[in-house]
């Protein structure tokens, strides 16, 4: 049950229908963010993409044209069209509301003319620079022109930009956790309070915690093995961390871990405290693209070197 003070900032229908703002929701984190808000009794405003569909579903392979028109059967679902880089939807989306769920990700994968030193590829507006950085900064100013109290950012984890799993990531999904990372940046530079969750590996979209695993979180973005989580649990804590004062301008790693452990997520939030040392600056940006570019020419290397072995065979 969603204590007092989370209803303070999500009053339900009969009370005052204040909507709570979600991004991302149809996508298989945000399709269970709004399923649990609405099971609460509180009416949810959604920014998508698209059009519903003629037929609705939330399933594992659901399109989001589908889930869309599931949303849009739920009570108190309100849908608004419109990009999150829009300023016009996202004011609309944002207008009235306390609390900002921002779920969305990018999904754009890597093209070969990105590789190309002429083409700003980042431009494009399903570019993970678009998605990831300049829709929270957008995010980020209308929420504090309309007095939002929380803004609420799924990211990822792994600031390590020189890490094989950070450069396969960045190499493969249009530099996805270079732009997360400064979305993350302009978020903790802003005035509003947010939280900022980095969860583990999401999977199987209905996937529920194990019997054998427990819930593991620590904030200040502290290290935690990364682990499987199901997308159930984090929409849970998307939700949860709105009642502890102390998890506004924090930054939450979020994983699992053999039991014993907690199995829910209000004995681990009322222990986080808000972000207490110094994250990395502007400059982690060029770190990551640093380590792409060295990771790319490496791999051109190799292939010139193996082609003129083969031609003087």
């Amino acid at each position: 049950m969603l204590s007092l003070l989370l209803l303070s900032f999500l009053p339900c229908a009969v009370a005052g229908a204040t909507p709570v703002a979600v991004t991302g929701a149809t996508g298989k984190l945000g399709r269970h963010a709004v399923e649990q808000l609405v099971a609460a009794g509180h009416p949810v405003r959604c920014l998508v993409r698209c059009d519903p569909a003629a037929t609705a579903s939330r399933g594992q392979d659901a399109r989001n044209t589908e889930v869309a028109a599931w949303l849009a059967t739920l009570p108190g679902v309100e849908l608004i069209k419109g990009e999150v880089t829009d300023r016009q939807a996202v004011g609309h989306l944002l207008q009235g509301c306390k609390v900002c769920l921002a779920l969305h990700g990018v999904s754009r994968l890597t093209k070969l003319t990105d590789w190309l030193p002429w083409v700003d590829e980042s431009q494009e507006p399903m570019h993970a620079r678009q998605v990831n950085c300049e829709a929270i900064s957008l995010l980020l100013s209308v929420a504090e022109e309309q007095h939002l109290e929380r803004l609420v950012r799924v990211s990822g984890k792994g600031e390590d930009p020189f890490s094989i799993t950070s450069i396969l990531i960045n190499a493969i999904s249009s530099m996805s956790k270079a732009w997360n990372f400064e979305g993350e940046r302009r978020l903790r530079a802003g005035k509003l309070d947010y939280t900022i969750i980095r969860p583990g590996f999401m999977g199987d979209v209905d996937a529920t915690l194990d019997d054998d695993k427990a819930l593991a979180l620590v904030d200040d973005g502290g290290e935690l093995k990364v682990t499987a989580i199901p997308y159930r649990s984090v929409a849970d804590l998307c939700i949860r961390c709105l009642d502890y004062p102390q998890a506004a301008r924090a930054t939450l790693v979020a994983m699992t871990q053999p039991q014993p452990g907690p199995r829910s997520w209000e004995p681990l939030l009322a222990t986080v405290k808000a972000d207490r040392r110094t994250f990395a600056g502007p400059e982690m940006l060029e770190k990551h693209y640093l380590a792409v570019r060295g990771f790319g020419a490496s791999i051109a290397a190799v292939l010139a070197t193996l082609t003129v072995l083969l031609l003087n065979r």
